[in-house]
């Protein structure tokens, strides 16, 4: 077995803010597994609010001993973007050899396409009204706040969007008394769901104060042993493969969180289609889909995910499993 890392780069189609800065492309690991001539992919984004970078992912990938397998895997690295690239590309290289598609591997039902947000960068509220408007059409919309005027803002994206269903990511930037004063009024302009309002390990009064509309937890859920942590707190959980440690983690954890009585939620980091591909299979029949990395980028990998008015589609082989 060839474990192979490569760094990669896809411009954004334009600049990308949150609450915690700024960025004009997305840099991506690409794993590839080769073995007995058959070759499998997976992606991932190390994240510096994790503790990330593509040097230290790549560190991770390379210091494994091989040959290895996805239950192996498990124990051999923590949750995060390292096991999560290595992990898809264990799938997609397990289900090249068997010629089968990987929802057929892992007993899923076959996916079809699954209506997606479409994520609207911090701006100010005049030009997040202008991109509100631009995309009024798209049957969801997610809102970067997290910042000191986010009421404007989100008057200006409803202005702009006056029928998308809206929910908003606060990115962990929010206290405990700021949410208090503005989950009123985010009811009020029918937002269907609040995102991360309170940092992680700072999330104790979500026990304690109101929710007038949904708290997704994302921070604050990476696996299923979060999900102890979370009780009490939150109403959905975000499953993202780069948090979980790939496919076989965020199955697990679907399966967690429903018996927990959890809604669910699956996002992305800014990725590629090839992050995507496994991640539509954990969001089939999910209540919010927010697989929308490659609508954000300028350039996207060869066979990428199809986008239309039916949502975000299965992949086809050529892309992953």
């Amino acid at each position: 077995m060839k474990l192979t890392v490569t760094p990669e780069t896809f411009r954004l189609a334009e600049v990308f803010t949150i609450s915690r800065g700024s960025r004009t492309e997305a840099k991506v690991l690409t794993v590839t597994v080769e073995k007995d001539g058959i070759t499998g992919r997976g992606e991932c984004v190390p994240y510096a609010r994790y503790g990330e970078s593509l040097e230290s992912v790549t560190g991770q990938i390379e210091g494994l001993e091989l040959p290895l397998s996805r239950t192996e895997l498990q124990g051999m690295l923590p949750p995060g973007a390292a096991r999560n690239a290595v992990d898809c590309a264990l799938w997609d290289w397990e289900a090249k050899r068997a010629g089968k598609r990987v929802w057929d591997m892992a007993g899923l039902p076959k996916p079809g396409p699954m209506i997606t947000a479409f994520t609207l960068s911090l701006d100010t509220p005049e030009r997040m009204e202008a991109a509100a408007r631009r995309n009024a059409s798209r049957p969801l919309l997610k809102i970067k706040l997290g910042t000191a005027d986010d009421m404007g803002r989100l008057e200006a994206v409803r202005r702009g969007a006056p029928e998308a269903r809206i929910i908003v990511d606060a990115n962990e930037g929010w206290t405990a008394d700021v949410y208090r004063d503005l989950a009123p009024h985010l009811v009020r302009l029918g937002v269907a769901l609040v995102e991360q309002p309170l940092p992680a390990g700072a999330d104790e009064m979500l026990a304690e104060i109101a929710r007038p509309l949904p708290v997704c937890a994302d921070e604050s859920c990476h696996d299923r042993h979060s999900l102890d942590d979370i009780a009490g707190k939150y109403d959905l959980v975000n499953i993202k493969l780069d948090k979980t440690g790939g496919l076989t983690e965020a199955l697990a954890l679907r399966d967690a969180a429903h018996a927990a009585g959890y809604g669910i939620m699956v996002g992305c980091m800014v990725g590629s289609s090839l992050a995507m591909a496994p991640a539509v299979l954990v969001a089939q029949g999910a209540a919010v889909v927010d697989l929308d990395g490659p609508l954000l980028l300028a350039e996207d990998r060869d066979s990428p995910l199809l986008y239309d008015a039916a949502g975000v589609h299965p992949s086809d082989a050529e892309l992953w499993g």
